[in-house]
């Protein structure tokens, strides 16, 4: 199909996906490549799977602002194949597995986005598929409405906008908890923590929003800051029961020894912003399982967790947590009268990358039609395997997910 006529399609039947095959800078690694489809077209957006350095005979350039170059080139030919361009980028994930690279990162991105660059989230993880980077992003079709944010007297970054509009949405970059005067960190990790939900407060505040329109968040803090700590103080941002969709997230590092991040999404419009709990889940202070911005759901990280008042992780491999991971998520589908083949992108994270056949093996089960985008990671080292006091294993696995109501799958 010529992309004038799958654009026609498109703007006039926005609920049809296309799933995109991988054709270029595409490796071998079938166990992780079969995971999903190099991207999917879904009408208003473009979701694209992580992309690493391999060219299309399947070499890697040596030299690091080579291999962000020809991730960045992977972006943009499924940009391009879906008949748009890097201008149309309004979001981009970033993973390395070593963040004292990050200036490098920043000289490349300022290159390929010379003007209102995406709004842009950069983490540490420990293993990724083709290292040492691996890029996904989110892409709009529609300019209208397209604008980059920034927060008065904030610098300007060349590399990244704060926060990026569109028609219907606010992407936002990582919020480090960084003091923004002087560039260091501080030492308490609560202070650490109210400077990173302050700034993300002030590109809401720069874009005419607040944290009442937020519908996904990603938490993203090292092994050095307490999860208790960033829970209680989170929790004071929203109003509880219906909190943002959230997968919160412990990486190896954050640039510039950050501890703590916070990157989301937020619907510009509250009257399409509807959370969903099932009905075994009880409300939370701190994640709805699912929100909606208009016909698409962010639901939140999902592992091998059994709800309810006994709950927890009972399984001891990938397998069969992975079995669970998928019942939980069906579980938030279902009360938001949706199903698997209504899914347009994931976000993988595994405690052994390797074991990504494992996960794969039960995964691929509940989707009848292609695969959607898919960005998978091994974000700290393995860790201890064994049993607790009470039975319960360490997760080995988790997911989150987004969706788009009145999709049609192409291939069903």
């Amino acid at each position: 199909m010529s992309h004038r006529v799958r654009l026609l399609c498109l703007f006039f039947a926005a609920s049809v996906v296309v799933r995109i095959p991988a054709t270029f800078g595409q490796s071998a690694r079938s166990s992780l490549d079969s995971l999903g489809s190099a991207s999917v077209d879904a009408g208003d957006y473009l979701y694209i799977s992580g992309q690493g350095p391999r060219r299309a005979d399947d070499t890697a350039p040596s030299i690091f602002a080579d291999q962000v170059r020809q991730s960045l080139d992977n972006v943009k030919h499924q940009v391009e194949t879906a008949g748009l361009n890097l201008e149309h980028v309004v979001y981009i994930q970033v993973y390395l597995e070593d963040t004292s690279h990050y200036r490098e990162l920043n000289d490349v991105f300022a290159s390929y986005f010379q003007k209102d660059p995406p709004a842009r989230a950069v983490l540490g993880v420990a293993r990724l598929p083709d290292p040492p980077v691996q890029i996904t992003a989110v892409a709009v079709r529609d300019l209208e409405g397209k604008k980059s944010v920034s927060v008065p007297g904030w610098p300007v970054s060349k590399a990244y906008s704060s926060g990026m509009l569109t028609h219907d949405r606010l992407f936002i970059s990582t919020m480090p908890g960084i003091d923004p005067a002087t560039g260091t960190v501080p030492r308490d990790p609560a202070v650490q923590v109210d400077l990173a939900l302050d700034r993300l407060a002030s590109v809401l505040q720069a874009a005419g929003l607040s944290n009442a329109n937020m519908v996904f968040v990603n938490p993203y803090l090292t092994p050095d800051l307490s999860m208790r700590v960033m829970n209680e103080h989170y929790a004071r941002r929203f109003e509880f029961g219906n909190t943002p969709a959230r997968a919160t997230i412990e990486v190896a590092s954050l640039p510039e020894s950050a501890h703590i991040a916070y990157t989301g999404v937020a619907v510009r419009d509250l009257t399409r912003r509807k959370a969903i709990r099932p009905k075994n889940m009880a409300p939370s202070p701190t994640a709805s399982p699912c929100v909606f911005a208009g016909d698409t759901l962010y639901c939140s990280a999902k592992s091998g967790f059994i709800p309810g008042p006994n709950g927890g992780v009972y399984f001891s491999s990938t397998t069969d947590q992975t079995r669970q991971t998928m019942r939980n998520l069906l579980d938030n589908l279902e009360e938001a009268d949706m199903n698997f083949d209504q899914v347009v992108s994931t976000t993988i994270y595994l405690d052994d990358l390797t074991e990504a056949p494992q996960f794969g093996s039960i995964y691929k089960k509940y989707f009848k039609g292609s695969l959607p985008a898919q960005t998978t990671v091994q974000q700290l080292k393995p860790g201890d395997r064994k049993a607790d006091e009470q039975g319960q294993y360490p997760t080995l696995e988790q997911f989150s997910l987004i969706a788009v109501r009145h999709r049609v799958n192409p291939n069903k």
